[in-house]
């Protein structure tokens, strides 16, 4: 990310620079350049702190609501459900292993939007499958394909993207619940495939042996806090349930192409009451663990307010000099054949390779008034955010704990993943809202 958020500033000083030197007034009273450069960057670092201000009450809502909902069990039920599919899925890892309810935990908490909780559980998956790496150093087959799944994991909230178009006005904040369900399901099976096929032309290779700090990585001494013991997991739903829910998933997909508009109003109060009820019907103090969420809410929400501040000043910076108009001029007129505007364009670039760069330039084109929450532009850029990860971040965080070096075929699986995930993006927005 340093190397992204100093090539946009740099380049947008210098497009700036070569327009300032070049400058011929039409008239005497007209804005310079560099003018206009340093008139945006005042005006964006205002309004991203005033945008972060307004999104602090609906972050706090909904992670009020997800407290409620992992109090009363319902990562555990999710987790349950998934148990008999994660044992075919990897082969490798053996049932009862610690590193499959890791997993699991991670897969349950990414469904629910809980990216937060979605992490420990990645590092403790991870370093439980390097106890079972005879290669240390090198990724297996189940790392590859548990991290191609983390990169394009099925979402059924998106709760960050949600709570970002309530604070810039959308009418509508919920609309791309299905359109991130449907795009999420693609990239997952795109993910899953990808990961399978890649690794015939991927082997793993004798390595040098492990070293006293790849036995340390595999350690259980350094495993991170995991909120929700991984032994709640332990003990599955019948296969036939797990493929029930499974069938109820996917029967989503046709709902939400033919009737999301008319369900998406429904959604968020929905969501209030449903959760709450949920919590209700397990003994949970709902009014005390959605308070107790809705603290981590405000917390999350003024965290963000220093990178919001510098991802949308120096986008800002790159629209301002003319540098933005000058890259997608070219490639817009491409892509806009596929249902892919020029507006957009910026965020399918960047989602891979930068998340807080990537909910930047989110939140830029939301709160532009041309663009706006509520355009096609709007949705396909919410359900880009919604529905695809920072691969290389997940790359480095996970197998950076456990000191993987040789990473096969992830990268190829995450990104092809990616590319899933934006080309499903287009398709499901442009039958909604074209």
């Amino acid at each position: 990310m340093n190397a992204v958020f100093f090539a946009i500033v740099l380049v947008s000083f210098l497009v700036a620079a070569f327009r300032q030197i070049t400058f011929a007034p039409p008239t005497p009273d007209a804005e310079q350049p560099m003018q206009g450069l340093a008139a945006g960057m005042i005006d964006t670092a205002g309004s991203s702190v005033t945008l972060a201000i307004s999104l602090i009450g609906v972050m706090t809502l909904f992670l009020g609501l997800m407290k409620v909902a992992e109090s009363g069990g319902l990562l555990v039920i999710i987790a349950r459900l998934l148990r008999p599919l994660m044992v075919r899925l990897f082969p490798d890892v053996p049932a009862e292993h610690p590193a499959m309810g890791a997993m699991i935990m991670n897969f349950s908490a990414n469904v629910m939007g809980l990216g937060n909780a979605a992490t420990p559980f990645g590092i403790r998956a991870m370093q439980a499958l390097d106890s079972l790496n005879q290669h240390k150093g090198t990724a297996t087959n189940a790392m590859v394909l548990f991290l191609a799944i983390n990169t394009s994991s099925v979402t059924l909230l998106p709760t960050g993207v949600i709570a970002l178009r309530a604070a810039t006005g959308s009418t509508d904040p919920a609309a791309i619940l299905p359109t991130t369900l449907f795009a999420t399901l693609c990239s997952t099976a795109v993910a899953i495939a990808s990961a399978k096929l890649l690794q015939r032309w991927f082997p793993i290779t004798e390595t040098a042996a492990a070293t006293p700090a790849d036995e340390r990585a595999a350690a259980p001494s350094e495993t991170p806090d995991i909120p929700t013991p991984i032994e709640q997991v332990e003990g599955a739903y019948p296969t036939w349930v797990s493929l029930l829910a499974l069938a109820a998933v996917v029967a989503l997909i046709p709902l939400t192409i033919f009737y999301g508009r008319a369900v998406s109003p429904w959604i968020v109060p929905g969501l209030m009451v449903g959760l709450l009820g949920f919590g209700v019907l397990r003994g949970v103090r709902v009014y005390e663990a959605f308070v107790d969420g809705a603290k981590d809410g405000f917390q999350v929400a003024v965290r963000i307010i220093p990178y919001l501040v510098a991802i949308l000043v120096a986008v800002g910076m790159f629209r301002a000099s003319g540098a933005m108009e000058l890259l997608i001029e070219p490639l817009g007129a491409l892509t806009r054949l596929v249902g892919l505007p020029p507006e957009a364009l910026p965020m399918a670039l960047l989602r891979p390779l930068s998340g807080s760069g990537a909910y930047g330039i989110l939140a830029s084109i939301l709160s532009d008034p041309a663009t706006g929450p509520d355009t096609y532009v709007g949705y396909l850029v919410s359900t880009f955010q919604g529905s695809t990860e920072t691969t290389f971040y997940v790359l480095a965080v996970y197998f950076g704990a456990v000191q993987i070096r040789r990473i096969r075929h992830a990268l190829a699986a995450g990104l092809t993943a990616d590319l899933a995930g934006i080309v499903a993006a287009v398709f499901i927005c442009v039958v909604l809202f074209a």
